[in-house]
């Protein structure tokens, strides 16, 4: 079956032979099985979310599929973070280093057990980027099957899904919306398992697994627990084995032109803001020469608005499904891709663009008609933000490209939403959200939460924010995230006092800190950030280990590699 010796087939009377060979008859595996491909099927489950709750199934559907098409498929599990269930301790501490948790808990078990390939089942927001993570560091033969999102429902004449919830907390403690009235938007906001309705952080990785080449064509987005996830369940089984044979490897694919691919998609269709940092982290784990932050600069000059997918506009994820997903867009955008980049079918994605059906341009645009002529994901930079700060244009009202107000600071993200009852929180402030990044958190905090509530609350286009936490892709208004270096590291947002005037110029693509250079050096000299609570556990080695956002906020420092230029 194999061009090549498998890596897992241990030579016979060996120790490692004869232990496994025990254990796995002990398990019920046949003798027979036991030089087949062995491929780990990587369930990210978990009960505590609606997310992963048809993984199980789903990891039963592979699992038949490989052993179908001549593989031995071994279930291992990792853990399965929630943005909306994990998210409640420590202020959301938690989120981010659950990705690079699960990468080395990937790592553990399949290098620990020297297994052949892996097929990766991603739900939630941070296991997609956690699986194209280790797919780059261990480079087994390895493919991606994003596993869907959900739905929403009815609430009276309205509809209602998890980003009509998240933004009504700011309602509630405005007083605008009765306690009451918010739970029974609870109670039908989400119809199946899956990941959050919309271009969140969740959908946009999943679509960002195909736009890279590590999913099959047609995967996304994709409704969860639907019939075209079940067959893309069984072709990625079948697949996944013959890739194996193939000795079809991640960093075959995990190139310079298939992140500028990736990134131009993310520009196009208005990505979450956190998807820059997940690819930075990709291509450091495939040590991929690649600049990412300066292809989202390139890509701004070059890429405009061809979709509007909630809370970038008024369409569904379920109806850009429907019109052709990310193929589609991919067809639109064919004159700016290089189409010549290997993917996990063993074809360039040259040839599934040719066979792309026209996508409807209704909701996917040419690239010469695109809804606006703007980028949908923007960097841009400052004397706030010298090493870049990554702002979602798409759901910016847009009406306000430049935005100045008085800064008020927050370290702490409950302050501020209590800011928003107390009247702490006004119109025309910008608000700095700091010492919340990874190393700042450490483990970069939710700071998702303040900017919902005050859409909620109705001030999403009356107060900006500027944060170097964690947003979520639901959010829209003006906000300008992931600003780098963070404030734990001493940028310029730890030298920010209340009342002193910031500038955001969209247009320009600045960021200023209204107060001269040398007083910011000078309130940063001798700065020490705060000391984080709790001296021991995973929190506190993730502080020591964590990089900065502008290198993916990868664990451990990484040797430079040489950039390749378009």
């Amino acid at each position: 079956m194999s061009r090549k010796p498998l890596r897992s087939n241990f030579e016979p009377g060996s120790t490692r032979w004869a232990v496994r060979h025990a254990q796995w008859t002990a398990m019920g595996i046949a003798e027979a099985d036991f030089d087949k491909p062995k491929i780990a099927v990587v369930n990210t489950s978990s009960g505590l979310s609606v997310c992963f709750q048809h993984l199980d199934g789903i990891a039963k559907r592979v699992a038949s599929a490989i052993r179908a098409a001549g593989g031995l498929p071994l279930e291992i599990r990792t853990a399965a973070p929630s943005d909306f269930v994990t998210s409640a301790g420590r202020q959301g501490r938690y989120l981010m280093p659950t990705r690079d948790l699960i990468v080395n808990d990937i790592e553990v078990q399949v290098e620990g057990a020297e297994l052949d390939g892996m097929l990766l089942l991603s739900s939630c927001d941070k296991t997609t980027p956690a699986h194209l993570m280790a797919a780059g560091r261990l480079d087994v033969p390895s493919l991606v099957l994003a596993c869907g999102y959900q739905l929403g429902r009815q609430c009276g004449e309205h509809h209602v899904d998890i980003e009509e919830v998240y933004k009504s907390v700011g309602s509630v403690k405005a007083g605008q919306m009765a306690l009451g009235e918010l739970q029974d938007m609870c109670r039908v906001a989400i119809d199946g398992p899956g990941v959050c309705a919309g271009l969140a952080t969740a959908n946009s990785m999943h679509c960002l697994a195909e736009a890279l080449g590590m999913a099959l064509p047609g995967n996304a987005p994709i409704r969860a627990d639907g019939p075209r996830l079940h067959a893309l369940a069984d072709q990625a089984g079948a697949r996944i084995v013959a890739m194996v044979a193939e000795d079809l490897r991640p960093r075959a694919i995990l190139t310079p032109a298939a992140f500028r691919n990736a990134v131009r998609f993310a520009v196009a269709t208005g990505c979450s803001v956190n998807v820059m940092r997940h690819l930075i982290a990709i291509a450091i784990e495939a040590e991929c020469p690649v600049d990412v932050i300066a292809e989202f600069e390139r890509a701004a000059d070059l890429v405009p608005m061809l979709t509007r997918i909630r809370p970038n506009g008024p369409d569904r994820i379920e109806t850009f499904e429907a019109a052709g997903g990310v193929r589609g867009v991919q067809r639109r955008l064919a004159a700016v891709l290089d189409l010549d980049v290997q993917t996990v079918t063993g074809r360039p994605l040259g040839a599934w663009v040719d066979e792309t059906p026209e996508p409807d341009a209704r909701y996917i645009r040419p690239l010469a008609e695109p809804f606006a002529a703007e980028p949908g994901l923007m960097i841009i930079r400052g004397s706030l933000a010298p090493d870049g700060a990554l702002v979602k244009l798409a759901a910016v009202p847009a009406a306000i490209r430049r935005f100045r107000g008085a800064a008020k600071v927050f370290e702490d993200e409950a302050i501020a939403i209590e800011g928003l009852k107390t009247g702490a929180v006004r119109p025309g402030q910008v608000i700095v959200l700091r010492m919340l990044g990874p190393k700042g958190g450490p483990g970069t905090v939710f700071a998702a939460s303040f900017m919902a509530a005050l859409v909620g609350a109705g001030l999403g286009s009356e107060v900006a924010v500027v944060t170097d936490g964690e947003l979520s892709g639901l959010n829209s208004g003006i906000t300008i995230g992931q600003v780098m270096p963070e404030a734990a590291e001493g940028g310029p947002l730890a030298a920010v006092r209340d009342d002193d005037m910031i500038t955001i110029d969209l247009t320009a693509r600045r960021i200023e800190l209204e107060v001269a250079a040398g007083e910011i050096a000078r309130r940063l000299e001798g700065f020490t950030p705060p000391v984080p609570t709790g001296r021991y556990g995973w929190l506190h080695l993730y502080g020591q280990l964590v990089q900065p956002l502008s290198q993916g906020a990868v664990l451990g420092r990484r040797p430079a590699l040489p950039v390749v230029k378009p």
